[in-house]
């Protein structure tokens, strides 16, 4: 495992994160969440060091989990949660209301409640999920800048955040962390954000790195999923883009294929080719998932693969988004 500096902090983290979610048990169709709580044990044994979850993920059951799954380790390792969404459970087992809130008073709760469930006195990382636009960014940050003062952070990271608010939040305080979508597909963030925080020692974690697992090869214009996976309702996931998506997939399969890697390891590794990218987060439901995942983390740069990918991109492909209003 390779493992780099998280920007201008002390912190030194695996290029290849673990991604939490799935141990929220839902949102991603039917699996065994046994099978994900050992994944974690197989991602320690990789030599991944840094965990990515966030409150809302199960609501709770996500930072429980991870708890229980690290057991001690939980205090060796870096975790990074996330505040800013509340949530109003309606009686659905597996949805609730929610909206963003990153009011002060709402930060001192979650972060409370996120540290009572991890078995911390101090999360690491903490970021902020979403922009709330009803809470004025001096409040939100003011709120955790006297949390880690208090001791109960180390560090603040911004969300999901446009260029202009991680500006101005940098002028505030402290930023160590951004963590954005950033994948073969999306690259959005190219234009502006990545150049930013590279100039400016902030760490970037990439997220949907796999573009949701449909860059991982398994999926073709013949896949579905159920009501209870995520991907049944996102516009990049329907049969219709999953055909214009082929030839990419195709591409990545050949390019790996080529230097004895899988499309899973190449796709990843194709976001950690960007120099401003610290980590890529790699969710997993199973220990096979995330030990393939961390072969993207201990090899040298592949330029030419890069080329290769890069040639031929279609222009129709759906660009891949983030549903704001989670279920859960």
């Amino acid at each position: 495992m390779e493992y780099t500096r998280l920007g201008n902090s002390g912190l030194v983290v695996s290029r290849v994160a673990f991604g939490c979610e799935p141990l929220g048990g839902t949102d991603w169709g039917s699996f065994d969440i046994r099978e994900v709580m050992t994944a974690v044990g197989a991602a320690v044994d990789t030599g991944i060091n840094l965990f990515d979850t966030a409150d809302v993920y199960g609501l709770g059951l996500s930072e429980d989990r991870l708890a229980q799954a690290l057991g001690e380790n939980r205090k060796k390792v870096f975790i990074a949660s996330k505040c800013g969404v509340a949530w109003l459970e309606t009686g659905h087992p597996r949805r609730a209301a929610i909206s963003l809130d990153a009011s002060a008073r709402h930060i001192y709760q979650a972060l409370d409640s996120s540290l009572r469930r991890l078995k911390l006195d101090c999360v690491p990382l903490y970021f902020v999920h979403w922009p709330d636009p009803k809470t004025p960014l001096d409040e939100t940050l003011g709120a955790l800048d006297r949390c880690r003062q208090a001791g109960k952070l180390r560090h603040i990271g911004l969300s999901n955040f446009p260029l202009e608010m991680i500006r101005k939040a940098a002028a505030i305080t402290a930023i160590t962390a951004v963590e954005l979508q950033y994948n073969l597909i999306s690259r959005e963030a190219e234009a502006e954000v990545l150049p930013y925080c590279r100039e400016a020692g902030i760490g970037v974690l990439a997220y949907g790195v796999l573009r949701q697992g449909l860059l991982s090869g398994k999926y073709n214009e013949t896949a579905s999923f159920d009501s209870s996976d995520r991907r049944s309702r996102l516009p990049h996931c329907s049969p219709a883009n999953l055909a214009r998506l082929g030839e990419t997939v195709q591409r990545l399969r050949d390019a790996a294929a080529a230097i004895g890697k899988s499309a899973v390891q190449l796709g990843i590794r194709w976001a950690l080719e960007n120099p401003a990218v610290c980590s890529a987060i790699a969710g997993a439901k199973s220990s096979l998932q995330i030990r393939e995942s961390a072969g993207a983390g201990d090899w040298a740069g592949l330029p030419a693969a890069r080329r290769c990918l890069e040639s031929g991109q279609s222009e129709d492909v759906v660009p891949c988004v983030s549903e704001k209003v989670c279920a859960f």
